[in-house]
């Protein structure tokens, strides 16, 4: 059984919902929060048989790291999703849900400091050890924007990156002021794109990058999460991030 190290304290919960990857290699991380009430209603989901849903770990809020598929087989996490030119994301990456809440039972609650403190363990053991850079450590609302939201706009992806395992660049005052002009949505559009962003093809009219905006702003600008469009200082963040990081893949 693939798995991380034994010196993180992981515990096998092991789930029948799993298959053989289809493509590889393994170079990306997806984040999941559980949306249910404990970290053992969502074990007993993600290791059901009819649920059709399974992730490679589950991290508890004491700490705790539940494995529940090898990281050589491919769990049913990401569901309809695409970063970049990857269309079977399941295939090439590891998930890991998060016990928490999540928005749909609560409002979300944060995520506490020994679950946090575990994930990062965790995950400095996954890109040790697998092809994954920083910017291919994604939440669920990034391969899915509109569908997906977790893991929320309370997740600290600034604490990840702090230590190489996520990407983060601080924005400035502007691009986190509410916006009173849309901005440019060519410009975002394309930026989101050169980030790995499914963005709709031809995408020129905020109406049609609504979704994809409100996933950009949970995960690099929090406190625009429900704001209706970016604003020029938003959008230049966003083509700052996409000169760091851009994927390998095209522009809209």
């Amino acid at each position: 059984m693939q798995r991380a190290s034994a010196s993180l304290g992981i515990v096998d919960r092991p789930s029948p919902n799993h298959g053989p990857r289809r493509e590889g290699p393994v170079d990306m991380v997806v984040l999941h929060y559980t949306a249910m009430e404990s970290a053992e209603a969502a074990v007993r989901r993600l290791a059901d048989p009819a649920a059709d849903v399974s992730a490679h770990y589950l991290v508890g809020r004491c700490g705790t790291v539940l494995a529940m598929v090898p990281e050589d087989r491919r769990a049913w996490h990401a569901g309809r999703a695409r970063w970049g030119a990857v269309e079977d994301v399941n295939s090439r990456s590891i998930g890991i849900e998060l016990d928490n809440e999540g928005a749909a039972l609560s409002p979300l609650p944060p995520f506490a400091e020994p679950q946090m403190a575990a994930l990062e363990r965790l995950l400095g053991d996954l890109l040790g050890r697998h092809p994954i850079p920083p910017e291919r450590v994604v939440g669920h609302a990034c391969i899915s924007p509109g569908r997906k939201i977790d893991p929320g706009a309370k997740f600290d992806w600034r604490r990840l990156a702090a230590q190489d395992l996520a990407i983060w660049l601080d924005p400035s005052p502007a691009a986190l002021a509410p916006a009173g002009d849309p901005g440019d949505a060519v410009a975002f559009a394309q930026a989101l794109s050169r980030l790995g962003y499914a963005v709709p093809p031809g995408a020129a009219r905020w109406e049609a990058l609504l979704s994809v905006w409100q996933a950009f702003a949970m995960r690099f600008l929090p406190p625009r999460a429900a704001d209706p469009w970016a604003g020029p200082a938003a959008v230049a963040h966003a083509v700052a991030l996409a000169a760091h990081w851009p994927s390998a893949d095209g522009v809209v």
